[in-house]
C-alpha cells in the first residue's frame, strides 16, 4: 500500500439492519440497503462500523454529522448537506454525490471511488489521507482547501475550482480537464503534463505562440 494512502473502514463480523434517521442517534454495526431518507433534516447523527448500500438521501440535511469506519456503496446522496461533518476511515464506492456539500468538513482516511461528484463542494474542508479515484468532479469546489496526502487518480476535473488552495505536491497528471481555476501564486510545485500546463496557462491569460 502507498504510504499515507487512506486506510479502509474496519467493519465488524456481524451486523443488524436497524438504520434510521433521528436526532442524537448513535448507530453502530448496521448493514442496511434500499432505504429512502430524502428531504429530511437530522442533527447530531453518528454512524460507526457500518455498511449503507443503495441508500437514498436526496436534499437531506445532516447537521453535525459523524461517520467512522463506514462503507457507503451505490448510494444516492445528491444535494445532501453535511456541512462541517466529520469522516474517519470512510469509503464511498459508486455513489452519486452530485451537488453534495462537504464544505468545512473534516475527512481523514477517506476514499471516493467511481463516484459522481459534479458540482460537489469541499470548500474550506480539511482533508488528510484522502483519495479520489475514477470520479466525475466537473464544476466541483476545492476553494481554500486544507490537505495533507491527497491522491487524485483518473478523475474528470473540468471547471473545478482550486483557488486559494496550496498545490505543491499534488499530481494532476492522470486527471483530465479542459478548464480549471487555480491561484497563480499557489502553482509552484504542482505536477502536470505538457498539455495540462497549456490549459492552465491559457486560463491564467497567457498567450502562447509557437516559434516559426
Amino acid at each position: 500500500m502507498i504510504k499515507h494512502y487512506p486506510a479502509s473502514p474496519e467493519l465488524p463480523q456481524n451486523f443488524s439492519t436497524d438504520f434510521y434517521l433521528e436526532d442524537e442517534a448513535s448507530i453502530e454495526a448496521v448493514h442496511s440497503s434500499e432505504l429512502d431518507y430524502s428531504y429530511l433534516t437530522c442533527e447530531n447523527l453518528m454512524i460507526r462500523r457500518s455498511i449503507l448500500e443503495k441508500i437514498t438521501m436526496q436534499r437531506t440535511k445532516l447537521v453535525r454529522f459523524e461517520a467512522s469506519n463506514v462503507l457507503f456503496k451505490n448510494c444516492d446522496f445528491s444535494n445532501l448537506e453535511w456541512i462541517g461533518g466529520s469522516f474517519h476511515q470512510v469509503a464511498f464506492e459508486n455513489c452519486k454525490l452530485t451537488g453534495c456539500n462537504f464544505a468545512e468538513s473534516y475527512l481523514r482516511d477517506c476514499c471516493f471511488t467511481d463516484c459522481l461528484i459534479n458540482f460537489g463542494s469541499f470548500s474550506a474542508a480539511n482533508l488528510k489521507n484522502v483519495a479520489f479515484e475514477n470520479c466525475q468532479l466537473k464544476d466541483s469546489e476545492f476553494f481554500e482547501l486544507t490537505w495533507k496526502h491527497l491522491f487524485l487518480v483518473n478523475n474528470e476535473l473540468t471547471n473545478s475550482n482550486w483557488q486559494r488552495t496550496r498545490l505543491a505536491g499534488l499530481d494532476f497528471t492522470t486527471n483530465q480537464f479542459s478548464k480549471i481555476a487555480f491561484s497563480m501564486e499557489q502553482l509552484n510545485g504542482l505536477k502536470v503534463d505538457s498539455y495540462q500546463a497549456l490549459v492552465i496557462a491559457a486560463g491564467l491569460g497567457l498567450q502562447i505562440q509557437d516559434e516559426k
